[in-house]
């Protein structure tokens, strides 16, 4: 007797084995170029960071393949997706999903750039899989009840679900897999499904790295390429009994892994972090920035900087030890330097500076127990003649609600890129992702990667 498919498991499978075919709109293509460009600013950048240094030096002992590797390298696309994937989260540079709680791109553009390549596929059909891979990973989550992260308990990360399936989707889609075998690629993803959240106590930002993009980005393409070569699986790995939803969540909503499905793009509703630290700290630098914008301040006038920020999340990047998640030394940094950049943010001497301390042991970080699962920052600078300064911000630049535009992108991406590929090199690159639907072979994007030098200020 033929096995039962439920109808969410059957759309869903159908949208990932039509992707191929059936174009975008023009706003999709707007914005998945958006992230792409994003996400391999922060691969570029990220494999100078010990994470992406680790990831690499990890795959390089088997380097042999077709899939790039940056810095000179190549390797099989599964390896290549997770040193790649490793490398762009590296950092706190990569984009996020606000309602599945998960960094999608880090683990979906690895994905599809190494299945891509050994694929020969070109430019539009890499754009439609990352499409596709957003909505894939990010509607498996919400299938599973309403996202939480609790920092302070233990429980599954949601980042490593979505990046998992998202990947599987991306890469399933460039396969080129029928209905069939979309479904048997989702239920292997499952099987390798797992991430917790004690990757909150990674001191070093290296087991973060691997669980929200290396990992599930390395799996996913696995899953597909095992069916793509043969394998076969469960026909509905989210329906009857047993099944992945019901081991994982008592309140299931089987429902939204198809809603909106060809009509709702979860890409349109993905972050894009204007500035590369940790997401917490987000709306204080850009509060901060504007206020330095609007009229310079003196540092050795100021007397007091009060923070105030969401309470489940200020303890994230509270006096962190690494600078592009300690709020207090990247508020002082931009108010100092009066601008923000990479260089900056991860400037570890520079953390005690004697400028930046006296303004970093005048800096009160204080949790708003009003606030939660937002974005916010409040930024009262009090000076030494006891005026003040104050700027809230209630939407973060590059979030949906106030969306960067394509110079901003563009600025950001250099910021990453010009230092590890150079001018000329990260020129070549970006002309060729603002036009990525033009190219008919991935490898015309990929092959600019692997010029990255990978320098010894990166260890």
């Amino acid at each position: 007797m033929a096995a039962e498919i439920s109808p969410q498991t059957r759309q869903l499978a159908d949208h990932v084995s039509a992707a191929l075919q059936t174009p975008l709109p023009a706003n999709v293509v707007r914005k998945t170029k958006h992230h792409i460009i994003d996400t391999i600013a922060a691969m570029v950048s990220g494999a100078q960071l010990p994470p992406g240094r680790r990831g690499l030096a990890y795959v390089a002992q088997s380097h042999d393949g077709q899939a790039t590797l940056i810095g000179g390298l190549r390797s099989s696309p599964v390896e290549a997706a997770l040193a790649n994937g490793i490398s762009a989260h590296a950092d706190e540079t990569d984009d996020s999903h606000p309602r599945s709680i998960s960094h999608p791109g880090c683990a979906v553009v690895p994905a599809a750039l190494a299945v891509g390549e050994v694929a020969k596929r070109s430019g539009e059909e890499v754009l439609r899989a990352v499409a596709t891979g957003y909505d894939v990973g990010t509607r498996v989550v919400l299938s599973l009840g309403t996202p939480v992260l609790n920092t302070e308990s233990s429980g599954r990360s949601t980042h490593a679900y979505c990046s998992l399936f998202g990947a599987a989707g991306a890469a399933a889609v460039l396969y080129g897999l029928d209905e069939q075998q979309v479904r048997h690629t989702l239920s292997y993803a499952a099987q390798s499904a797992s991430g917790v959240t004690s990757w909150v106590r990674d001191p070093n930002h290296v087991e973060k790295a691997f669980v929200f993009a290396g990992m599930p980005s390395s799996n996913g393409v696995r899953a597909a390429a095992m069916v793509a070569s043969g394998c076969d699986g469960v026909p509905d790995v989210f329906s009857g009994v047993p099944n992945f939803l019901d081991a994982l969540s008592t309140e299931v909503r089987r429902d939204e892994l198809s809603d909106g499905l060809g009509e709702r793009y979860e890409i349109l509703h993905t972050n894009i972090k204007k500035f590369a630290v940790g997401s917490p700290a987000q709306a204080a630098v850009q509060a901060v920035l504007e206020l330095v914008e609007e009229q310079p301040i003196d540092p050795t006038d100021v007397a007091q900087i009060r923070i105030v920020l969401p309470h489940d999340l200020a303890r994230v990047v509270d006096e962190r030890a690494m600078p592009d998640i300690n709020c207090q030394y990247l508020v002082a940094g931009t108010l100092v330097d009066r601008g923000f950049t990479f260089a900056m943010a991860h400037d570890d001497d520079r953390m005690n500076d004697p400028t930046i301390l006296a303004l970093r042991e005048c800096n009160e970080l204080i949790p708003d127990p009003q606030r939660a699962g937002v974005r916010t920052a409040d930024v009262t600078v009090t000076l030494r003649d006891g005026t003040s300064r104050q700027r809230f911000v209630g939407a973060v630049r590059g979030t949906v609600d106030d969306p960067m535009s394509d110079d901003e992108i563009n600025a950001k991406a250099v910021d990453l890129m010009e230092p590890v590929l150079g001018r000329s090199t990260t020129e070549t690159l970006l002309a060729r992702l603002w036009s990525i639907e033009e190219c008919a072979d991935i490898t015309d994007v990929t092959t600019p990667l692997l010029g990255a030098v990978l320098t010894e200020a990166g260890t």
